[in-house]
């Protein structure tokens, strides 16, 4: 996998996961799959047990991204858009180019078992967006 600064995933909160599933997988014939939970303190650093469900928007053959879907929080959070992740090759060179350049990291970084490390980080407009150095870098 390159790491060439393209957006490489979505997510999308809901706040009722199976209407929404519904939903997307009726209009769209997305496929989801629910991703089990892996014995791994380190899966979600900042202490999230949640629920989250993989999409395959399409066969890997074909252009286009996939993403993911959890249930939209109470807090501060919240979010009525998609939520975009762009592949970096260093994961902590990225996070400092972001404080450095006006933005703010609303997640630590952490790691994903068989995916890689992930932050979350806002732009200097409060935009939210993601950060992933993949394990296949």
């Amino acid at each position: 996998m390159t790491n060439s600064n393209r957006v490489i995933h979505f997510e999308i909160q809901a706040d009722d996961i199976e209407r929404a599933k519904t939903f997307y997988k009726k209009v769209f014939n997305w496929k989801m799959d629910k991703m089990e939970k892996k014995d791994d303190p380190s899966m979600m650093a900042s202490g999230d047990d949640m629920d989250y469900w993989m999409i395959m928007t399409g066969p890997d053959s074909t252009p286009g991204i996939n993403g993911g879907m959890y249930e939209r929080s109470n807090n501060s959070n919240k979010l009525y858009t998609y939520d975009c992740t762009i592949s970096v090759s260093d994961i902590d060179k990225a996070i400092e180019a972001v404080k450095a350049n006006g933005g703010a990291i609303r997640r630590e970084k952490m790691k994903i078992p068989d995916v890689g490390w992930f932050a979350g980080a806002t732009d200097t407009e409060g935009n939210m967006f993601g950060l992933m150095q993949s394990v296949m870098s």
